[in-house]
C-alpha cells in the first residue's frame, strides 16, 4: 500500500504548527490579531515578554514560515516520485522518514535551540535536521529521474 500521498495532509498541518502554538492556542495568544496574522512577529518584538517566551514565539513563527516554504518541495517530490513509477516502499519510507524529520526540526527549532552552544563553525542542530529532510525530497527526485 502506498501512503506517501497520505502523509502532503500531515505536512500542512506541520507547517501550521508554529503559528498555532504560537499565536492561536499557546503563549501568545492574547497578542495575535486575526485581523493582522502577518503582523504578529512585530507584535512579539514589541510585546512585553520574558526573553525566553519572546525567542520561543519568534521562533515558532519562522518555524511556520519554513514549513510553507518547504511544503511545495516536499509535495512535488511525492508527485513526481509516484508518478515516475518509485516503489511504493521507498516512497513511504522517504515520506514518513521526511514527516519524522519535520517534527525533529519543530522542536528543535522552538524548544531546544534555546539551550543549545554552539561552537564557531559549527551548524545549529535545527539545520542538521532540515539538511536530512532535505536529502529526502532529493532523493525523491534523483529517484524519479533514474525511473524516467
Amino acid at each position: 500500500m502506498n501512503i506517501s500521498y497520505f502523509t502532503i495532509p500531515p505536512a500542512l498541518v506541520l507547517a501550521l504548527f508554529g503559528r498555532l502554538y504560537s499565536g492561536i492556542l499557546g503563549p501568545g495568544k492574547k497578542l495575535f490579531d486575526r485581523n493582522n496574522p502577518r503582523g504578529f512577529p512585530e507584535t512579539i518584538k514589541n510585546a512585553e515578554l520574558d526573553e525566553v517566551t519572546r525567542g520561543r514565539l519568534l521562533r515558532a513563527e519562522a518555524c511556520s514560515a519554513n514549513g510553507f516554504e518547504v511544503l511545495p518541495l516536499f509535495a512535488a517530490a511525492v508527485t513526481a516520485g509516484n508518478s515516475a513509477g518509485v516503489s511504493a516502499f521507498t516512497m513511504n519510507v522517504l515520506s514518513l522518514a521526511w514527516l519524522a524529520s519535520r517534527v525533529l526540526y519543530i522542536f528543535v527549532y522552538i524548544w531546544y535551540q534555546e539551550t543549545e552552544k554552539l561552537v564557531p563553525g559549527q551548524a545549529p542542530l535545527r539545520f542538521k535536521i532540515w539538511s536530512v529532510g532535505a536529502m529526502m525530497c532529493m532523493s525523491m527526485f534523483v529517484l524519479a529521474g533514474l525511473k524516467s
